[in-house]
């Protein structure tokens, strides 16, 4: 299974009035709820990082292991979408994934979590994968349940198989 996770609004709630903390290893630092919830995830459902973040090019994929490590999630496997050189909007952007990729067309075995309300414009095969959080709060644990439930769904069940 596969989680394409976006960052802000997500692992670091979107506070226009408080500057996020930056850590270390100059990245900001993820919200004690978010990282349990994440944690949660890949601990019941095994998956996969895909990092949907526009920050994902500031660092190469080790980094990021050692950035969620830090933060007390533990990641064996992260990727992050193709650098954004034709300034796609998200939506574009996980459209093309999809598009590139044949086999998880086959299983749809991918969640999409992110804070961004333009992804309700997503096809509704691709939508019906979408959990949305809000900005302000950020991935909780009851989020994080709703994610390990669809992850967990059988195939039969989703639109489209």
């Amino acid at each position: 299974m596969t989680l394409l996770l976006d960052i802000d609004g997500v692992m670091v709630p979107a506070k226009s009035w408080e500057k996020p903390e930056i850590l270390d290893d100059q990245f900001m630092n993820f919200s004690h709820q978010a990282s349990i919830a994440l944690q949660m995830i890949i601990s019941k459902t095994n998956s996969n990082i895909l990092l949907t973040t526009s920050h994902k090019d500031q660092f190469d994929l080790n980094e990021w292991i050692n950035i969620f490590n830090r933060r007390n999630i533990s990641v064996k496997n992260i990727d992050k979408l193709p650098r954004n050189i034709h300034l796609l909007n998200r939506k574009d952007e996980i459209l093309n994934w999809y598009n590139s990729n044949p086999g998880i067309q086959v299983r749809k075995d991918f969640i999409i979590l992110d804070d961004d309300k333009s992804l309700n414009a997503l096809p509704i095969f691709l939508k019906e994968r979408l959990v949305l959080t809000n900005s302000m709060v950020g991935l909780t644990v009851s989020i994080a349940n709703e994610v390990i439930k669809m992850m967990n769904r059988p195939k039969k069940d989703l639109i489209g198989v």
